[in-house]
């Protein structure tokens, strides 16, 4: 199967189904959400995003994955991302879980199906691929990515293993793709 984005038209549905969708929450809701960005700019395994950065909301869609399955994610992928939005308006991201009651029940009254992800053959989209760093712990071995990594190497933050609660230390020279610990 041959790899395509979306084209404009089919941006256009995403984004009159997003304004619909906005639109139907805040009747429900009795609140005014404000229009958000569409974007049309993520990589990756995810369908969709939902991010706010310093203050400034917006909805990110994998143009990839909508293009592959297009019904699916307009059905799907639109009310997950708007959930998240409306969501936050009115509980504050701080305050819920982010696929938690708060948001199943706002997926509920929109009439989304509420999975948290789907189950796509994603073998030729592109993905972002990280390195790896190994870690290990007293009872296993962890890989972390590429971020945390560095978050250790920097001294802001240090992991813990989720079994046995000992600290997770990196391995010299076992990591994937030939890396090193700091």
């Amino acid at each position: 199967m041959k790899l395509r984005s979306l084209g404009e038209q089919e941006q256009g549905v995403i984004c009159s189904a997003t304004i619909a969708c906005l639109r139907q929450a805040g009747k429900i809701y009795a609140i005014d959400p404000h229009p958000v960005p569409v974007s049309f700019d993520l990589r990756g395994r995810a369908a969709g995003m939902y991010q706010v950065q310093r203050g400034q909301r917006r909805i990110r869609y994998n143009p990839y994955i909508f293009a592959r399955y297009f019904d699916d994610n307009l059905a799907v992928t639109v009310p997950h991302e708007v959930a998240h939005y409306v969501t936050d308006l009115l509980y504050g991201l701080r305050n819920v879980r982010p696929h938690g009651p708060e948001w199943k029940s706002v997926m509920q009254v929109l009439g989304a199906d509420a999975r948290v992800t789907a189950d796509y053959d994603l073998g030729d989209i592109p993905v972002r691929r990280q390195k790896r760093y190994s870690y290990r712990c007293k009872c296993s071995t962890h890989l972390l990515s590429a971020c945390r990594h560095n978050r250790v190497g920097r001294g802001a933050a240090s992991y813990l293993c989720r079994k046995c609660g000992a600290p997770v230390a990196c391995v010299e020279g076992e990591h994937k793709e030939n890396t090193k610990c700091r």
